[in-house]
């Protein structure tokens, strides 16, 4: 297969210290300077495992559960579908999904009112929308291999306490793509090439990612 990147639509979010954080924002040291004489520019950023668009590892919420050093790269590359879901306004349940027209495709992204919401600010919201758990049972039944989403946890804000949703994405060993920045990919069928950091033995890692359209949806 031939991929032209030409035309490939970059969802990842630049990684910078001022950019919307669950937690700590990332930390830039400059190590050397050009301007200050030395041979080169060298920096040394501090970044959290879950900064920018990132992979959730099943290690996330499940002891023993795969890191993403061990991750089956195919469940992250190949056919992907993007669903509508902007007027959903805080759960995507179930018959959301379907109602959207979810398919046989292994990865499927969420593309809520977030990425032209929530997702364009700095400072992490209240409300977002996210996957509700009967959400979350109807792609694994699917046979969903990668579930992403526009916001910062594919979880709905209700769920936040004992966190149902990623509970049983990792544990039926799906791999969540988080802060997905859709804003420019209408719904349909795309190729999605996404490469997490292979950071040994980590929950989590950021994933540069990209939508290449196909010529039908």
């Amino acid at each position: 297969m031939q991929l032209d990147v030409t035309k490939a639509i970059d969802v990842s979010v630049p990684i910078h210290p001022g950019m919307l954080h669950w937690g700590r924002r990332p930390e830039v040291e400059v190590v050397e300077s050009r301007t200050a004489g030395d041979p080169s520019n060298v920096s040394r950023w501090r970044v959290g495992a879950h900064t920018g668009t990132h992979i959730d590892a099943p290690a996330h919420f499940i002891d023993g559960g795969r890191t993403v050093d061990r991750l089956d790269l195919s469940a992250l590359n190949g056919t992907a579908r993007v669903l509508d879901l902007t007027h959903v306004k805080e759960q995507i349940t179930a018959a959301d999904l379907d109602a959207a027209g979810l398919g046989t495709e292994e990865r499927v992204l969420l593309r809520t009112s977030n990425s032209e919401g929530v997702l364009r600010s700095p400072w992490k919201a209240r409300q977002w929308v996210g996957l509700a758990p009967d959400g979350a049972e109807r792609l694994i039944e699917a046979g969903v291999r990668t579930a992403g989403i526009d916001y910062l946890s594919i979880e709905a804000v209700a769920y936040t306490t004992h966190w149902e949703t990623h509970q049983l994405l990792c544990g039926a060993d799906v791999l969540i793509l988080e802060v997905v920045d859709l804003l420019h990919a209408p719904a349909g069928v795309y190729d999605m090439l996404s490469l997490p950091v292979p950071l040994q033995g980590a929950e989590a890692a950021p994933s540069r990612t990209l939508l290449l359209p196909r010529d039908t949806a």
